[in-house]
Formats: C-alpha cells, sequence, structure tokens
C-alpha cells in the first residue's frame, strides 16, 4: 500500500519528487557510538543515495538463504541460524571489510588500514585481548585471529615492554593469482557454497602462531560466518591432493558428529552431486 501511495504521489506531482529527494539528502546524517562492547550505526540518507547499500547488503542475505538451502545438515547443532537483522549486520560489516582491503579507483577508502594491538605471548596462549586503533573496546583473542586471517588487517605483535616484533606483511597475503586458483579449486565458501566474492582466502595452519605458509595446499575460501565456525566450533579442514584436482575434507567437531566423518567441501562435492 505504501508503495502505491508514493508511486501515485510521484505521478500526480512530478515536479516534486526533486525537492523531495533534496530535502531528504539535507538531512543525511550517519552517527556512531560504542556501547556494552557494540558499535551502534544509525544511517539516514536520501533514497538514492541509499539504494546501493541496500542492494548489496540485501543480494549477500539473498545469497545465504539460498546457500542455507543446498547444505548437507541443516539441523546440525551449530548450523546457521541467523536472522535477517544479523545477516544484514554481517553484510554492512564484510562490505565495508571488502572495500577497506581493495583498490578502488583511488578512492581514499582504499589507502584505509585497520591495525590490531596483540601481546606475542596473549595470541600464542590464546589469552587476555587485543585492541583496534580508533576503537575504544578491546577485542577477544580469537576475534583478534579472525581479523589478522583477512585482507586489510595490519597486526602489530608486541613482545616484552611493548616493542613491535613483526609487523604484518603483504607477502602473508594471498595473491590475486593464488586466489583464482582457490576459486577454480573450491567455488565458493568450502563450507556453505557461497559464492567466491563473498569469500576470503583463509590459512589453515595460522601465519603467526604456527608459521603456515601462504600456498594452495594451506589455504581455503571461507565466507565470514563459516570463518568464526570453524574457529569457534573445533571444525577441522584437510586438504588432499594438490592443484585444482585436490579436494577438501571438512572434519566436524564432536558434538555435531561423534564419529567425526569427514564431508567433502568446496566444488568437489557438487560435482560428485551431479
Amino acid at each position: 500500500m505504501r508503495k502505491l501511495v508514493v508511486h501515485a504521489e510521484a505521478w500526480l506531482d512530478p515536479d516534486g519528487v526533486a525537492p523531495r529527494e533534496d530535502e531528504a539528502r539535507s538531512r543525511r546524517s550517519l552517527t556512531m557510538f560504542e556501547r556494552d562492547g557494540s558499535l551502534h550505526l544509525t544511517l539516514q540518507t536520501d533514497v538514492a543515495s541509499g539504494a546501493p547499500v541496500k542492494a548489496a547488503i540485501q543480494a549477500y542475505v539473498s545469497a545465504t538463504f539460498q546457500a542455507r538451502s543446498h547444505v548437507l545438515d541443516p539441523e546440525a547443532p551449530d548450523a546457521d541460524r541467523r536472522t535477517v537483522a544479523m545477516l544484514q549486520a554481517d553484510a554492512l560489516a564484510e562490505i565495508c571489510a571488502h572495500v577497506s582491503g581493495c583498490d578502488n579507483g583511488g578512492l581514499p577508502v582504499s589507502g584505509a588500514t585497520v591495525v590490531v594491538r596483540v601481546g606475542l605471548d596473549d595470541l600464542t596462549a590464546g589469552t587476555g585481548f587485543a585492541t583496534v586503533d580508533g576503537v575504544d573496546e578491546p577485542v577477544s583473542i580469537s576475534a583478534c585471529r579472525r581479523m589478522a586471517a583477512g585482507g586489510g588487517i595490519i597486526p602489530a605483535v608486541l613482545g616484552g615492554g611493548g616493542e613491535i616484533l613483526e609487523w604484518g606483511r603483504e607477502k602473508r597475503l594471498f595473491t590475486r593469482a593464488q586466489r583464482l586458483a582457490l576459486v577454480e579449486r573450491d567455488g565458493g565458501c568450502v563450507m556453505c557454497g557461497l559464492p567466491p566474492q563473498m569469500t576470503r582466502a583463509h590459512h589453515l595452519r595460522w601465519w603467526q602462531r604456527d608459521a603456515g605458509p601462504t600456498d594452495l595446499g594451506n589455504g581455503v575460501l571461507l565466507c565470514e560466518s563459516c570463518h568464526h565456525r570453524i574457529h569457534d566450533n573445533d571444525w577441522e579442514i584437510r586438504i588432499e591432493g594438490c592443484g585444482f584436482a585436490a579436494r577438501v575434507w571438512l572434519i566436524p567437531p564432536p558434538n555435531v558428529d561423534p564419529d567425526r566423518r569427514p564431508r567433502l567441501g568446496g566444488r568437489a562435492r557438487y560435482d560428485i552431486a551431479a
């Protein structure tokens, strides 16, 4: 009904559309504040400026629901049960993380970096917390590790007295050629099947903790939700073979499958089904 009304208003008063847009644009605002460990955002803008935001978020949500329809075990204890509101929040975070880590034709945001500071002992032991430059609230070590696995993040590992022992290096990130090879092998998220553009290359043996190499045998594509699932719920990932013919196996934790039977992941799962 609302859509019919606004369309009727525009048809009856076409000259009033532009002034209403100008008025809406003059009221545009984005406020941000931190409270109780959360970042609160309130956005108001004209519909034209907000259309790309809405479209990108809706595309993420739609792709996630589509991927859910093809999961092997939708009733698993740790299956993706995020609400639409949660998915929309995750979508916005993913979009911003992607933009901050890529070249956007010279836009100022392409130079944005996120620096995560953590003590070496805390990082190794998995205790304590890390801090993010520009953010008041500390983050957990597990969150720090997840952030360090993605692009656009610079981990500053600190030793005794706070001296910097190591900065994140560009070569720790998978190259474009390697990512294309992972896309060819995995087809998207190896766990839920989301398309490649919604995934990141993830080290199986972590770069810092395990000195894991940045090569195809140590990398898989994971979306943000499945990245959390792997880290938080004790899933294991194994790669058999090499190159495009390699197969990715997902080993569930005992609470999902007491026998921990391996599940084929990535593109090969669908090739066999076909």
